[in-house]
């Protein structure tokens, strides 16, 4: 399947990660309100970290194992058997130490009923194997699959979450959505492999594992550890507040990371075949994408974060404004960092540095969450999650450049910002005159939009955008 058709079935998978639970947010969000989004929220924060432990680095090594074994069916089923054995012990000890976890620290003990059903995320999300689908490139199978599942859990939601005191039973729901998922997946790999154990090959990935779930857990040292601390240090409204941010964050980010997704196997196997000037083409199409399509989303969201929280949450999230302007400038910096990691650094298997850059990023978000957490809240843990990848960004373009050559597109990203100067003040302009929220996101919509096509097309005729233009229509 070509990277093209690859691309659009994993944008509808990733991006159906967020926007399925968007879909039910602006319902769920007025039906528990803000201390019942707070509160399954931090629990699931809590869940996640045990959830790290027992997946340690398999979404990441998973996809680069299976997309370079995947051409003969013997040696695929040898890694896909490794790969099941570093799955099922880490999650065995993770379970064993979340039961510890919930019976013997009292905060925990509180929530001990949504915790307990967060044993099915656990297991369900360890057995997800979307590592071993993308791995293949069968990204039109996971999605379909995926899709489905998510349809019958938002109708799920809407019928059966209809009071403040449902939010145990949206966790339930949630939770089943993952299980449901991952026995499907489970099921349906037979088709593709056998379990075939080899000693040899399994003692091979306990480094490369173990360095990248290292990696992988720095990293939620800043980007999940900041709810668990505003959970601990505040209350679940600040929660709220943190998570509503994150929503609109995450659908973007999706959209990016929908296109690394894909090009992550495809990419491994051009350094497999040393085909290094197709990689590189590569890397440049993938930054070009990001500068011309989601500069201009994001000044957009940035200007329009107030009216974006209104309508998806409704009354009472007032104080998720400001973490949700700040999570959008967010979005740019993450998308430019998994160029760096995502599609350079892990298909070169430089996996040392990324646990460098990891151990800078966890350094900061510490630092940060003990300065700045307890006094400004949710701005404060919003700040330190940017400050944190902002660090990451900086060590793996010093690593990036002095590998490959390429440096951070200073001009390119400054030239692409000042041509929506105009359009930018006309967006402010128009708060001035239109009050409701709802219309004028519509009617900055259709401007932004306009302007967006007679730059791009008419004036600078830029071919990256003509490109998709032509094959639109």
């Amino acid at each position: 399947m070509s990277i093209k058709n690859n691309f659009f079935y994993s944008l509808v998978l990733t991006a159906s990660n967020y926007i399925f639970p968007l879909l039910v947010y602006p319902y769920i969000s007025r039906i528990l309100g803000v201390d019942g989004i707070g509160l399954c929220n931090f629990v699931d924060s809590i869940i996640n970290y045990f959830v790290l432990f027992s997946t340690i680095g398999i979404s990441i090594i998973g996809i680069r194992e299976i997309a370079s074994a995947k051409k003969n069916k013997d040696s695929l089923s040898i890694v896909f058997t490794s790969l099941m054995v570093h799955t099922i012990i880490p999650t065995i000890i993770a379970c064993l130490l979340f039961l510890f976890a919930i019976f013997s620290i009292n905060r925990l003990g509180e929530y001990k009923e949504l915790l307990l059903v967060g044993i099915g995320k656990l297991l369900g999300t360890a057995f997800l194997l979307d590592w071993f689908y993308k791995g293949l490139e069968d990204f039109k199978y996971i999605t379909r699959i995926t899709i489905t599942i998510k349809i019958f859990y938002v109708i799920s939601v809407f019928i059966f979450v209809r009071k403040p005191e449902d939010y145990l039973m949206y966790f339930i729901l949630t939770t089943l959505m993952v299980l449901v998922n991952s026995l499907y997946n489970i099921y349906y790999c037979r088709h593709f492999v056998k379990i075939r154990f080899n000693k040899n090959h399994c003692i091979q990935l306990i480094k490369p594992n173990l360095i990248n779930g290292l990696y992988l857990f720095l990293n939620s040292m800043y980007l999940t550890l900041n709810v668990a601390i505003l959970g601990f240090v505040s209350n679940v409204t600040q929660v709220g507040y943190y998570t509503t941010a994150s929503k609109l964050y995450g659908i973007l980010i999706a959209m990016y990371t929908a296109f690394t997704g894909v090009l992550l196997p495809r990419m491994s196997s051009l350094c497999t075949e040393q085909k290094m000037d197709e990689f590189m083409d590569l890397i440049k199409k993938s930054l070009n994408i990001l500068i011309v399509f989601f500069i201009p989303v994001v000044l957009f969201c940035i200007l329009l974060s107030p009216q974006i929280v209104d309508v998806i949450s409704g009354p009472g999230y007032e104080g998720a404004y400001i973490p949700t302007a700040i999570s959008m400038l967010l979005v740019f910096i993450v998308s430019y960092e998994q160029i760096l990691v995502v599609q350079i650094l892990t298909p070169l298997k430089e996996d040392t540095i990324k646990l460098r850059n990891s151990v800078v990023g966890a350094t900061v978000g510490i630092i940060g969450n003990i300065l700045l957490v307890k006094a400004f809240l949710a701005v404060g843990a919003t700040i330190v999650w940017g400050l944190a990848e902002l660090s990451v960004l900086i060590s793996s373009q010093y690593f990036v450049t002095k590998i490959v050559g390429m440096k951070f597109p200073f001009l390119q990203i400054a030239k692409e910002v000042l041509v929506y100067v105009p359009l930018c003040l006309l967006i402010v302009a128009l708060s001035l005159y239109i009050s409701n929220s709802a219309m004028y996101i519509v009617i900055a919509s259709i401007l932004s939009f306009v302007y967006f096509i007679v730059l791009k097309i008419c004036i600078q005729k830029d071919q990256l955008v003509l490109g998709f233009w032509k094959s639109l229509f």
